[in-house]
C-alpha cells in the first residue's frame, strides 16, 4: 500500500481491542498467559491522522517468540511482503479484519516484553496522547514527508524514524 495520511478513525480503538483480546486468548490457550497486546501507532492516539493501519505490539515473555509467531500464523496473519521486512527475530505480521462492514488493515509487531523497543513504543504512544504540541508536530512531519513525493511505505517509515527518535530523547 502506498503511504498516505488519513483522518483519525474513532472505531480503530474498538477494532484494536477486539483483535488484541483474540490474540491474547489464543496465546493463553497455547500456554503463554503473560503475553499482552498493546495498541500503538497513530490509530491509538485520538485525533491523530495516520496511515490508517492499526498497529499492535504483541509483547511476549522471554523464550516465547516461536509461540507468538505460530499463534499469529494460525490466526491467519501473514509475513510481510515489502521490500525490507522485519527480521524473524523481531517480526511483524500483517492481516486484516472486517469490522462493521469496513476492512481494517493490521500490523502486529512481535516484540519481547523486556526489550527497550517495547518501552519506547508505549512511551511514544503515551506522549502523543498527552502532548498536543508533539501530536501536531508529528502529524506535520508526516505531511512534510508525503509532500516530498514519498509513497513507498518503507521509505515513509524510515523518514518518520528520525522524528520518533528525537522525540524519545526529549
Amino acid at each position: 500500500m502506498p503511504a498516505s495520511l488519513l483522518p483519525y478513525d474513532p472505531a480503530a480503538p474498538d477494532v484494536a481491542d477486539s483483535v488484541a483480546t483474540h490474540i491474547e486468548a489464543w496465546l493463553r490457550h497455547r500456554g503463554v498467559p503473560r503475553a499482552r497486546v498493546e495498541h500503538i501507532g497513530s490509530t491509538a492516539v485520538p485525533g491523530l491522522a495516520g496511515k490508517g493501519i492499526i498497529d499492535l505490539a504483541l509483547l511476549y515473555p522471554p523464550g516465547e517468540i516461536a509461540v507468538a509467531r505460530d499463534v499469529l500464523s494460525d490466526m491467519g496473519f501473514q509475513r510481510q511482503s515489502t521490500r525490507d521486512p522485519f527480521p524473524e527475530e523481531r517480526p511483524m505480521r500483517v492481516g486484516s479484519v472486517l469490522w462493521s462492514g469496513q476492512r481494517y488493515l493490521l500490523h502486529v509487531h512481535v516484540v519481547a516484553e523486556d526489550a527497550a523497543e517495547a518501552v519506547a513504543l508505549i512511551r511514544f504512544r503515551e506522549r502523543l496522547r498527552a502532548e498536543p504540541a508533539l501530536r501536531a508536530a508529528y502529524e506535520a512531519r508526516k505531511r512534510e514527508i508525503l509532500a516530498t513525493g514519498i509513497r513507498d511505505a518503507v521509505a515513509y517509515a524510515e523518514a518518520k524514524a528520525g522524528f520518533i527518535l528525537s522525540a524519545d530523547k526529549r
